[in-house]
């Protein structure tokens, strides 16, 4: 990556920031970890002995935080969190996600995978998890050929019809 200088020898947040875990409330701390690790085979970083968190990742890298702090459901009409979005390797990934979705009654936005766009190569699975937080699981080429229209409008990526 390039760094851009803004005093010798400085660089800008921009150039060296890079995502590091997502921290998820949740209502039912156990469900939720039984969800994030079936879905998206993520193993524990780390297990709160108390039963307040636990971080969920790969290669002992945290990835996801899930806080048992919360009651009811997400709140889309809220301000924060619109979904997020995981990509896979390929459209068979995505489509074998959607068969372990599939068997745990997780509620879809769309009817399967579906592209990103009209005529696009990318898409995914928009989907739930157990308090409503929002989701998608992607690929970024593959659907291309495949007999699938974006259901939505002209021009606006599919994930915004959350």
């Amino acid at each position: 990556m390039t760094q851009v200088a803004t005093q010798p020898g400085t660089a800008t947040p921009a150039a060296i920031f890079k995502t590091g875990h997502i921290g998820l409330n949740v209502t039912d701390l156990d469900r939720s970890r039984a969800f994030y690790q079936q879905v998206f085979g993520f193993e524990v970083v780390r297990d709160d002995p108390e039963g307040r968190f636990v971080f969920l990742g790969r290669d002992s890298r945290p990835l996801i935080t899930l806080w048992q702090q919360s009651e009811g459901r997400f709140d889309t009409a809220a301000p924060g969190l619109h979904h997020l979005s995981f990509e896979a390797e390929s459209l068979e990934q995505v489509r074998a996600v959607e068969q372990v979705l599939r068997s745990l009654g997780a509620e879809f936005a769309h009817d399967g995978v579906v592209p990103h766009g009209e005529g696009s190569d990318s898409g995914g699975l928009f989907f739930t998890d157990p308090d409503g937080i929002r989701l998608e699981i992607y690929t970024p080429a593959g659907l291309a050929g495949e007999h699938t229209h974006a259901p939505n409008a002209a021009g606006t990526p599919t994930c915004g019809f959350f």
